[in-house]
């Protein structure tokens, strides 16, 4: 009788050690690389390299149920607009490029490109094509997304909605009221790009942050108090805003990748 228990408690603990097996093969590992400007650089934070947004992103993936190893790359670039980004150009594009290669071959994780660019573009003066239109942002944005789906056909692609900045915000470049409304403008032509692509591509490219928006306008004390031409200015967050920020990315990047 001993016997034939013990042989089903062996039996079962094999059920079940094969089960944890399984279940560690499914998790879904993860290279993201991060295409943004200062914001998604980390900014004025004291340690940019530790506690930019994708640092709180990755941390925040990685402990997620089903996630199993999460790599990085943060490419964002102060000052950059969709313009910097055009493959054409040949530099922001083929910089971005060389860091995704090194995930290329990992076909085992899945390749994830998170996006927030569009602050430098509704610019007054002061960056690359400034002020980009709505209708050119589409226009750029589509160009940067269809590269990547040529030369990454298997990848995700996640748009973050660009953050709001307070109407003062005036440093090297002039953005002001008129550059906080433009760069509204821009959310609908995100909405239309992820519309879009379900369409043609099914499954790769989504709608990601929309809630940073309106997070960062209600919350002033995320941000760093910048003196600028027009006074104290919000446009970069604080090393609090950066986690809030990251994670917030998490959560969109979890969403789609389980879509």
């Amino acid at each position: 009788m001993k016997t034939k228990i013990c042989i089903k408690l062996l039996s079962l603990l094999a059920c079940l050690f094969c089960l944890g097996q399984t279940k560690a093969i499914e998790k879904k590992h993860l290279n993201i690389v991060f295409i943004g400007n200062s914001i998604t650089y980390g900014a004025g934070l004291t340690d940019p390299t530790h506690d930019a947004p994708p640092v709180y992103t990755a941390l925040y993936l990685g402990k997620q149920a089903g996630i199993g190893e999460v790599k990085y790359s943060n490419q964002g670039v102060s000052g950059c607009t969709t313009v910097d980004y055009l493959p054409e150009t040949q530099t922001l594009f083929t910089k971005m490029q060389q860091a995704a290669d090194q995930f290329k071959d990992e076909d085992w994780a899945t390749m994830v490109f998170s996006i927030m660019l569009g602050t430098n573009d509704s610019a007054i003066k002061g960056t690359n094509g400034c002020p980009v239109s709505p209708e050119q942002y589409y226009k750029n944005m589509s160009t940067i997304i269809n590269k990547l789906l040529e030369l990454y056909p298997g990848c995700k692609i996640v748009l973050n909605r660009p953050i709001w900045y307070s109407p003062n915000t005036y440093n090297g470049s002039m953005y002001l009221k008129e550059g906080l409304l433009r760069l509204q403008s821009y959310y609908p032509e995100i909405q239309k790009l992820v519309e879009a692509y379900s369409q043609t591509n099914p499954g790769q490219v989504f709608l990601g942050d929309t809630e940073g928006f309106d997070f960062f306008k209600e919350n002033y004390d995320k941000f760093q108090h910048e003196d600028g031409n027009a006074g104290i200015f919000f446009l970069h967050p604080t090393k609090e805003g950066a986690k809030d920020l990251g994670e917030l990315w998490g959560k969109a990047i979890y969403e789609a990748i389980n879509q």
